[in-house]
């Protein structure tokens, strides 16, 4: 069984609009890091929402590891924090995702809303700063930081849930080489980890040392390459 999988999906977010996805299917399978490759306006962005929850199709399915993911399913909200648990999305624009006082906050804000221990969330808030090498940023406010460090924060916070899946967008983006370098080794320590990562790139080569197979997407839907 794979862990995420969409069959026969149609999406559009208008009623009238052409599907930004048509007849799509997608497995996923436990483990794997998946490339996902594509012109501007293929519909990355749309899986990534669906594939996180933040979208909804008008037809077709989305199982998480078994499990249906559709809009009823997610209004519960003990479903819903079991399932974000496990699943992390790291935005191409990291702004988007930074909006606390401090980075300790901003880290600590998901295992808060998991209602973990204080000790728990202070633990895993050390963790995840020494994991991204940004314990010097504790106090600082993120609107003060430069991109590259926004993104650090940003991926600190979604590891701070200790996710099965990492969905990232554009990782790359607004990176210089070296923290290119740092991240793209993170990224096979998370592998090796057992960890399932999902990254949309137009940078393909840079990630070949860990992909297991790429998905281009298109007018007419997707096909795998190896």
């Amino acid at each position: 069984m794979s862990l995420l999988e969409l069959k026969q999906i149609e999406f559009s977010y208008e009623k009238d609009e052409t599907a930004v996805l048509s007849d799509f299917s997608l497995a996923i399978e436990a483990g794997q890091c998946v490339l996902v490759l594509g012109e501007n306006g293929a519909g990355k962005s749309t899986l990534f929402r669906i594939l996180n929850g933040l979208s909804f199709a008008q037809s077709g399915t989305y199982h998480f590891d078994g499990i249906l993911i559709d809009e009823r399913y997610l209004k519960n909200n003990r479903n819903a924090k079991q399932f974000h648990k496990r699943i992390g999305y790291l935005f191409q624009n990291p702004d988007v995702m930074l909006f606390n006082a401090t980075v300790y906050d901003e880290i600590a804000f998901g295992p808060r809303q998991m209602g973990l221990s204080d000790e728990e969330v202070d633990r895993r808030v050390l963790d995840s700063l020494s994991l991204m090498e940004i314990e010097s940023l504790r106090q600082k406010a993120p609107y003060h930081l430069s991109g590259g460090q926004k993104k650090k924060v940003a991926l600190a916070a979604v590891l701070s849930l200790n996710p099965d899946v990492l969905i990232l967008d554009e990782p790359f983006a607004g990176l210089d080489k070296k923290s290119e370098q740092w991240l793209l080794q993170l990224l096979k320590d998370l592998k090796a980890a057992g960890k399932t990562l999902v990254i949309a790139t137009h940078a393909d080569e840079k990630f070949q040392e860990i992909a297991d197979t790429s998905i281009i997407m298109g007018e007419k839907g997707t096909r795998e390459s190896i």
